[in-house]
């Protein structure tokens, strides 16, 4: 039987990482990856995850299931972190699942049950999973304009022209903050305007948010979310913690379902509840876990609160470094969007031939739409890279 399987396509970003490994020279500089980095190469693990763990070894006495939401400590501490008080508790349900691809995966699985033939609607270009899960799962998407390659910045109202064409019982996916994969991100007044074509419209936002404290603060990173919430009938969340608490591996994500009917949460966390036990029965809880007990340990989530912070200021950083750096070889400030965009990524918005030539002729990797990790940087490889993007031509 299995024989009629198809193969099916390599993903670009792990044949770039293997490409990198095989790559001899010492010189090579991986900038693919969506991994955070320090300025060793190396992918810390916090000092209040650490903490934590170090308490939950001591006192952990099962490792028993938890629920099929998973535990609601870790759901009432996320939804304050996501949420804050732009929504009432009782409007939000709320499930655990394995990291943010999780919970995105869980959220087209809703809309596919609420709504069959909605399609979803995708910024171009978005991350590589968000299309290759729709198209495993059969949902139409229609791809809506964001970017332009030409300034480097959000292509606003060809974004809005896009999402006008929206129907009841639509879905349209948004980034909440830090854009992934270009790094160039809407402003508060821009995202008032799609709240109001949203309404206008009747589709439903999805918000995927997974760098979270990334990009201008914790709270400030939050707030285009939060405006989203409260100011439609309803809207699903997926967030992830991989990235700002540093847990990859612990896969810890959840996916919040709002509805200002407050009625309608019974329903949803049913359903969300249904979802998981079809999938995977019981999210992982460790990851999870110490989440949760950050989030609600003040000098924890103090400790977390400023490591945090100082990845994020040390990003700033190298965005800036970057983007002096061309401006002083082009004598030109095309550049400067790298350091107005936000997060650990960007997109140079340049050809595939010259992203191949980064990689041939100075060892500099990069997925082939331009997208690099600013966080795979450091002040010494800074230089080179901007040297080398002038040397092919970018």
């Amino acid at each position: 039987m299995f024989e009629t399987l198809k193969p099916q396509p390599a993903d670009k970003i792990l044949a770039l990482v293997q490409q990198y490994r095989d790559d001899p020279r010492d010189t090579k500089i991986d900038l693919g990856v969506g991994v955070y980095k320090d300025a060793t190469g190396l992918t810390p693990v916090m000092r209040a995850v650490k903490t934590a763990e170090q308490t939950l070894w001591a006192q952990e006495n099962t490792k028993a299931y938890t629920a099929l939401a998973g535990d609601p400590a870790f759901a009432d501490a996320m939804v304050d972190l996501v949420l804050g008080a732009a929504v009432a508790r009782e409007t939000v349900a709320a499930a655990a699942t394995p990291g943010g691809t999780g919970a995105v995966r869980q959220a087209f699985e809703m809309i596919k049950m609420a709504n069959p033939a909605a399609r979803v609607f995708v910024s171009n270009p978005t991350w590589p999973n968000h299309l290759s899960i729709l198209g495993h799962l059969c949902m139409e998407t229609v791809s809506y304009r964001y970017f332009d390659p030409q300034s480097r910045a959000v292509d606003f109202e060809a974004m809005l022209s896009d999402l006008k064409t929206a129907r009841p019982g639509d879905v349209v996916l948004l980034h909440g903050c830090c854009h992934n994969p270009t790094g160039a991100n809407l402003n508060l007044t821009q995202w008032q305007s799609v709240i109001d074509v949203l309404l206008a419209t009747g589709a439903v936002p999805m918000i995927d948010i997974a760098y979270q404290g990334f990009g201008d603060g914790l709270d400030a990173d939050a707030q285009a979310t939060r405006m989203v919430a409260a100011g439609v009938p309803e809207c699903l969340i997926a967030a992830s913690c991989s990235k700002n608490f540093g847990i990859y591996r612990e896969r810890t994500g959840i996916l919040m379902a709002i509805s200002q009917n407050a009625s309608a949460r019974g329903l949803h966390q049913g359903t969300l509840a249904y979802l998981n036990r079809q999938n995977f029965s019981f999210p992982p809880d460790h990851g999870a876990r110490l989440v949760s007990m950050i989030l609600n340990d003040p000098a924890l989530r103090s400790d977390w609160q400023a490591e945090l912070e100082a990845v994020r200021l040390g990003m700033l950083e190298l965005r800036q470094q970057l983007a002096d750096c061309l401006q002083q070889l082009s004598g030109s400030d095309r550049f400067g969007f790298l350091a107005q965009h936000r997060g650990m990524f960007s997109l140079l918005g340049t050809t595939a031939d010259k992203v191949d030539a980064l990689r041939d002729k100075h060892a500099i990797y990069m997925v082939g739409d331009s997208r690099l990790n600013i966080a795979g940087l450091n002040r010494d490889t800074v230089p080179i890279l901007a040297k080398a993007i002038i040397d092919v031509g970018i």
